[in-house]
Order: structure tokens, then C-alpha cells, then sequence
């Protein structure tokens, strides 16, 4: 497996803190992989240190509950620093206190859990100021490079958009185990892990619910509009309960809400937002016919790219145009368009008239996939397959 300096980089700073290190994300972006990194880096400077997987049945039958966790890594550390190191640990009843005590008695924890039970909301609860927490996300396209090559495969740019960055999914050599997998996981992370984490009741409706979420990638999404949606369907479903099953999905990384900033009032309008998938394959395995949504899942994944850089997003209203992105990053901000292709005279003039009336000292951008180069003297276009190897979009 490759090596994610990207995300070990600032966990590294925190390495010997006794505040406790949270590795999150999405099932299978690979937070495990990315704990064992840290563990083999530590472990070259101290062989004080103890790792649990509570998916081991061995170990969870054995430790069974947070006392007998405190219990077994006084009696197995050694003097000094100790680095504790304990994954899928929402397995194990009691963690929060176990992890809390543990942390006072000179041990720097570390700490995996899958969506299904350990949430963002979650442990800002249960740890309150105690943790510092870092996201880990699918592979983005430089990683996805680096890894097929370790495997002694390719991966095309289309191969990308349509399925995404999950990294155990590249192992598989025919689309046939490709998309048992990614089913598989589809129905582990948004169906078995929510409906029976919220006891949802009325499956169906959920089912109907999150389908047409999936499939509305990189689109604005309103709670009427995902109502009229669900009453086409003939089910009863309130404008409080779509409210609830949206931060369902986006509180176990699932999808990801971007707001409008608007000009006329300077700030982000909280009623408007486009949802992002945190992985495009949510959407391609819901395709039929192989019909995929190529132009919309371009999108997200210039999305998911940006995110990767660092760019804090916004959907920007330039008066009643929508620009895709303002991205920001170190008091720089830059307007960016993404299209499929603008090669048609008519998408052309639409995706560059959104750019109108905004100050040419501001940094504009349209990215597609296009070979020929449209940039002009106050838009630069950059080519998809150019933009995926970039590490940030300064000095471009």
C-alpha cells in the first residue's frame, strides 16, 4: 500500500501529545492502513507500543470492556512514553472513558472506528476537547497513479470518474468483482450501518431516499425538492425527517454539503447547498445500462481534488449565475468552472458568462476535459487530465 504522507504529515506534530488522535472517514478509505503507517513509524524510534484491533474476536472476547482495556495496557507497556494504538475501537463498550483515563497516565493514544458507530458529532461529544481529529479520504488521482503502479496496473482518467477512488477496488481485474465489491460496500455503509445504527423503520422510504441522493451528486438540493421526489413515489415522509436522514448521510461521510456565498450579503446563505458524494462510485453503481453520469461526476471529483489541496469551497452566486466553486486558501481565492466540455458554441458561452462583471484581479478558472485549450486573456482554462497531477493552483 502506498505511503499517505499527505494525511501522516500533520498527524505526525501530535505524535507524542497526550490529546487523543482520531483517524476518521468513510469505511474502507483506508484509516487502518494509515494507523498501521504511524504504528511502523514510531515503532523505529520505541518498541513501547501496543496495538489492539478490536475487529479480532480473540481480542474483543478477551477485552471485553473498558476496564479490562485499562487493565491490559498497564500491565503490557513499559516505562515512559507509551503509544497506544487501537482500531475499529467503537467495537468495544466503554471506549470514551478507557481512552480519557488512559490518556492521563502518560500514553498517546491513537484511535480508528468505522462511520457506522464512531461519528464526527460523536466524539466531539464523548471526548470534548480531549482529541484532535483527521479525516481520511479515497484516493484522489496522484494516489490512485501511485498505487496501480505498486499493483502493476493502470487506471484511466475514465476509469476515475466513473468508479472512483476506493483503494481495495483496484485490486479486482474484472469490472464483474469491481462492482460485487463496491455494492457490497454501498450496501454496508449507507444501508446496514445506518438503518440499523437510527433503527429506521420505514426502509423502503430510506432506500427511495438515499438512491436519489446518490444519484443528485454535484447538484443543488433543496429539503422540498427531495420531498416532491419521495411523494412521486407514493411515500409519506415529513420535511424534518428528510432534514434528519441528510445529516445521517453526512455525518458517516457519506456525502458532503458545499453553501452559497453570495455577493449581496458577503456571507454564506445556510437554506442553499449542493451535495457532493464522497465518492463518485456511490452514483455510477446506481447507473444502468452503463449510462454513467460522466458530467456530474467530473464535478465531484474536481470537488473531492480541491478538498484534497486544502481549498476551503463555496458555490458563489455572481448575481443569479452560479459559479461552480470560489475556492480560498492562504488569502487566495480563485472562481472556478467545471464543464465536460465547452467545444459547443452554446456551452461555451454559458459556462464563460458566469464569470461576468467579476473583477479580472480575481483569479478565473474553467476546468474540463477537453484537449484543445480555451483559456483567454481573463479565464484560464485548464485541462482535466492537467489539473488531476497539480498539488495546488497557485502559479498556474
Amino acid at each position: 500500500m502506498i505511503y499517505r504522507e499527505h494525511y501522516i504529515k500533520p498527524i505526525r506534530e501530535f505524535y507524542d501529545s497526550d490529546l487523543i488522535k482520531i483517524i476518521t472517514g468513510i469505511r474502507r478509505s483506508g484509516k487502518s492502513v494509515v494507523l498501521e503507517q504511524i504504528r511502523n513509524e514510531i515503532k523505529q524510534k520505541t518498541d513501547n507500543v501496543i496495538y489492539l484491533n478490536f475487529e479480532d474476536k480473540r481480542i474483543l472476547t478477551n477485552i471485553s470492556n473498558s476496564n479490562l482495556l485499562i487493565d491490559y495496557i498497564e500491565n503490557n507497556r513499559k516505562a515512559g512514553k507509551c503509544y497506544v494504538f487501537l482500531d475499529e475501537i467503537q467495537m468495544l463498550d466503554g471506549w470514551q472513558e478507557a481512552c480519557k483515563t488512559l490518556r492521563l497516565y502518560n500514553n498517546s493514544i491513537f484511535i480508528t472506528g468505522s462511520n457506522s458507530k464512531l461519528l464526527s458529532k460523536e466524539f466531539t461529544k464523548e471526548l470534548s476537547g480531549r482529541y484532535v481529529a483527521f479525516k481520511i479520504r479515497p484516493f484522489i488521482y496522484k494516489e490512485i497513479l501511485e498505487y496501480t503502479k505498486e499493483l502493476g496496473k493502470e487506471c484511466s482518467i475514465i476509469d476515475y470518474l466513473v468508479w472512483g477512488g476506493f483503494p481495495k477496488r483496484f485490486e479486482f481485474d474484472t469490472e464483474e468483482a469491481r462492482m460485487i465489491y463496491l455494492n457490497d460496500l454501498d450496501d454496508t455503509i449507507v444501508i446496514n450501518d445506518l438503518l440499523n445504527r437510527y433503527k429506521i423503520k420505514k426502509e423502503q422510504l430510506f432506500k427511495n431516499f438515499v438512491n436519489y441522493i446518490l444519484r443528485s451528486n454535484s447538484r443543488i438540493i433543496s429539503a422540498k425538492s427531495i420531498h416532491d421526489y419521495i411523494k412521486g413515489k407514493n411515500e409519506n415522509c415529513s420535511i424534518n425527517t428528510i432534514i434528519k436522514y441528510l445529516s445521517y448521510l453526512e455525518d458517516a461521510y457519506i456525502i458532503e454539503s458545499v453553501k452559497q456565498y453570495s455577493t449581496k450579503t458577503k456571507n454564506e446563505l445556510a437554506y442553499y447547498s449542493k451535495i457532493y458524494n464522497t465518492d463518485v462510485a456511490f452514483n455510477s453503481i446506481r447507473c444502468m445500462d452503463n449510462r454513467y453520469d460522466l458530467t456530474h461526476n467530473l464535478e465531484n471529483i474536481v470537488y473531492n481534488e480541491l478538498i484534497y489541496m486544502g481549498y476551503k469551497l463555496n458555490v458563489f452566486n455572481n448575481n443569479g449565475k452560479e459559479i461552480d466553486f470560489l475556492a480560498q486558501k492562504n488569502n487566495k481565492q480563485y472562481y472556478i468552472q467545471v464543464a465536460y466540455s465547452i467545444a459547443e458554441e452554446k456551452t461555451y458561452n454559458r459556462e464563460f458568462s458566469a464569470f461576468a462583471n467579476i473583477n479580472n484581479l480575481s483569479q478565473k478558472i474553467i476546468i474540463t476535459n477537453d484537449d484543445i485549450d480555451y483559456s483567454t486573456s481573463t479565464v484560464k482554462h485548464i485541462k482535466l487530465k492537467e489539473f488531476l497531477l497539480m498539488d495546488s493552483l497557485e502559479n498556474i
